[in-house]
């Protein structure tokens, strides 16, 4: 911990903007001392010398996150590190992370009395919490076609006090199914036993998953490209990312790169820490610097995110800087009835290796999150062409929102858009050409037969 934070003081002990909440010492920066509210998370911060406790405050109720367990996703085990104080000290913006997106917060004058005033771990004060968050954080009913009070009153009659977990949790479950939103999940322990609810994973996915199994699929799709798609010196890097090359029948080679999430790179540090974010960060430099230069005279570039899970973001706009010889908006982010969560992100080109040659990036309905975002980003370059089908349409980084009872919530509550004013979120980002790449018959011969697709187009002209 010293040395993390010895780190991050010297990070940002000269910066203007960011500064760490608490320095190499361990000590409080008094301007970030104080009850903080955002409007946006649905968050109530105490920032004092012992720490960071976090409230949440929802319609049904005010209580303190429960303490992570086994079953606690990773946004619900970090705390905020950085912060920008207003020159007026009433408000702060918050970030977990260097360059991360960050988070808008009021000064309050105290705690308000309603937090930590009532129990709310019944099961009908769960689910009226539940219900509740929905109601006031998620932001697609309309785009997924869901009429959430009409859910919900009819679910109401399911749920009594003395249910027991499983019933509820079935209950909670059925109210997230119709959303078909991959970002939108729970998780928890039900009677000692972690279960998960979350749909909107596609069709491939869920087909793999009835069918070979997807640990076989992955194998097979890998042992494919080594054995009889790539030239030989092909690289499979910390099990994430596979570059090689393919030489056509006319001898010019096509470089070939694909990421299958947008993270994961090194083990050295713990995920969502300062250093395990440089690392990430570094250790991509590394790989891209390494393959676009030995790609820098190759008649184009294939981009495969036919099956990227995610990931970090600032991952996908360190990508996305690599392709493009112009400055350029890559996205804008929005959370509606908080405007002061408006962020835009403008992608600057890198200052090193870059490839602006024609790029063709590959997509199925696995493209997700992370991976939806490159692809966001890259459709606007008029050096991209997007092939293969339509991504899965899950943007928004999921906000985490306990539940008294311990259970993990998260839900898509951000707006994502390209600078045309564009949102993918539920319907997903077409191809310009439509393929099937993952077929049902064949979904690892598939695979190659797509990519000698897009080789011929490349050959084609």
């Amino acid at each position: 911990m010293l040395l993390l934070l010895t780190l991050l003081f010297a990070l940002f002990q000269g910066a203007t903007s960011a500064h760490p909440i608490f320095d190499e010492n361990g000590a409080l920066d008094p301007r970030a001392q104080g009850v903080w509210y955002s409007r946006e998370k649905g968050w109530i911060l105490e920032i004092d010398e012992r720490g960071v406790t976090r409230w949440q405050d929802t319609q049904a109720g005010c209580y303190a996150s429960p303490a992570p367990d086994e079953s606690t996703p990773m946004m619900g085990q970090v705390e905020y590190r950085l912060f920008r104080p207003s020159r007026n000290g009433q408000s702060i913006r918050l970030n977990y992370l260097p360059g991360d997106a960050s988070a808008h917060f009021e000064r309050l004058d105290a705690l308000p009395q309603a937090c930590g005033a009532e129990d709310l771990s019944s099961e009908t004060a769960v689910f009226d919490v539940f219900t509740s968050v929905m109601a006031s954080h998620y932001s697609f009913f309309q785009a997924r076609g869901v009429n959430w009070d009409a859910l919900v009153a009819r679910a109401r009659p399911q749920v009594h006090d003395g249910m027991g977990q499983a019933a509820l949790w079935d209950v909670l479950a059925g109210l997230l199914e119709p959303l078909g939103d991959s970002h939108t999940k729970m998780v928890g322990l039900v009677n000692g036993e972690p279960r998960r609810a979350q749909a909107g994973l596609g069709t491939t996915l869920p087909m793999i998953r009835e069918g070979m199994g997807e640990g076989a699929w992955l194998n097979g799709l890998v042992d494919q490209l080594f054995n009889d798609v790539l030239d030989p010196g092909a690289e499979l890097i910390a099990d994430r990312v596979i570059v090689g090359e393919i030489t056509p029948d006319s001898g010019a080679p096509i470089g070939y790169i694909q990421i299958f999430t947008m993270g994961g790179f090194t083990h050295e540090h713990t995920p969502g820490t300062i250093e395990w974010s440089q690392a990430e960060l570094a250790a991509l430099s590394d790989m891209l610097d390494d393959a676009l230069t030995r790609f820098a005279d190759d008649q184009a570039i294939i981009l495969d995110l036919s099956n990227n899970r995610g990931g970090y973001d600032a991952v996908t706009r360190a990508i996305a800087a690599r392709f493009t010889d112009e400055t350029f908006l890559g996205y804008r982010v929005s959370v509606p009835g908080a405007p002061e969560a408006d962020q835009d992100y403008v992608i600057t080109p890198y200052d090193g290796v870059r490839y602006t040659g024609p790029v063709y990036v590959m997509t199925s309905d696995v493209t997700v999150s992370g991976g939806e975002i490159t692809t966001l980003m890259l459709r606007q370059r008029p050096n991209v062409i997007l092939v293969g089908g339509t991504t899965r349409g899950a943007f928004s980084t999921p906000l985490a929102k306990p539940l008294p009872n311990g259970w993990y919530l998260e839900l898509s509550n951000e707006v994502f858009e390209d600078s045309e004013g564009h949102v993918f979120e539920g319907r997903g980002i077409p191809p310009v050409l439509a393929f099937d790449i993952y077929p049902e018959d064949a979904p690892v011969a598939g695979h190659k037969a797509a990519i000698e697709r897009v080789v011929a187009m490349i050959e084609a002209g």
